[in-house]
């Protein structure tokens, strides 16, 4: 997150000083309600009155695993989410910061590689799911249109030696 940030000065009224026509105007209607210096918001703010308000940049969401956002997510549920996160992580590897992270300026999950497995000892036949058992083979021009497999599913059809390439989102 950035250190840099913007001030403005607002009224009781929700009007904001425009620092252009030195006067309290609607937002939509301001041509310069905003300055890089916190001295001279507080200086607007002794010499016409309001406050002063801090925008500061919204801070990038967590990326996270399926298994971490689980934990995100019955965490938002607990008396002490704090604690939960703590027992449910290693914080050896850094992993309670990243969820502590996640929880207070949310977080995306990951989406999963996909990839195209070869059938070993051949020159182009890949492999495809037919229902949640089968595995049938077809050639290079269909395999774009079915032969996308995860991590686990290339563990669950036992594919770990199989050459593979990965599938880009472009490609989906």
């Amino acid at each position: 997150m950035s250190e840099e940030k913007l001030y403005a000065v607002k009224n009781e009224e929700g009007k904001y000083c425009d620092c252009e026509y030195e006067k309290f105007l609607p937002l939509s209607e301001s041509y310069c309600p905003t300055m890089v210096s916190e001295d001279n918001a507080k200086a607007i703010v002794n010499d016409y009155g309001g406050h002063v308000v801090t925008f500061i940049e919204e801070p990038k969401k967590v990326v996270l695993t399926k298994e971490q956002a689980k934990i995100i997510e019955v965490a938002h549920g607990c008396v002490w989410p704090a604690r939960y996160i703590t027992d449910h992580s290693d914080n050896s590897n850094g992993l309670e910061e990243l969820l502590m992270n996640a929880y207070v300026n949310g977080y995306t999950v990951a989406k999963e590689k996909k990839y195209n497995v070869k059938v070993p000892h051949t020159k182009e036949v890949w492999y495809y799911k037919s229902g949640d058992t089968d595995l049938l083979t077809i050639f290079p021009a269909d395999k774009e249109l079915r032969g996308k497999f995860t991590e686990s599913e290339i563990e669950h059809y036992g594919l770990q030696d199989c050459e593979k390439e990965e599938v880009t989102d472009d490609e989906v």
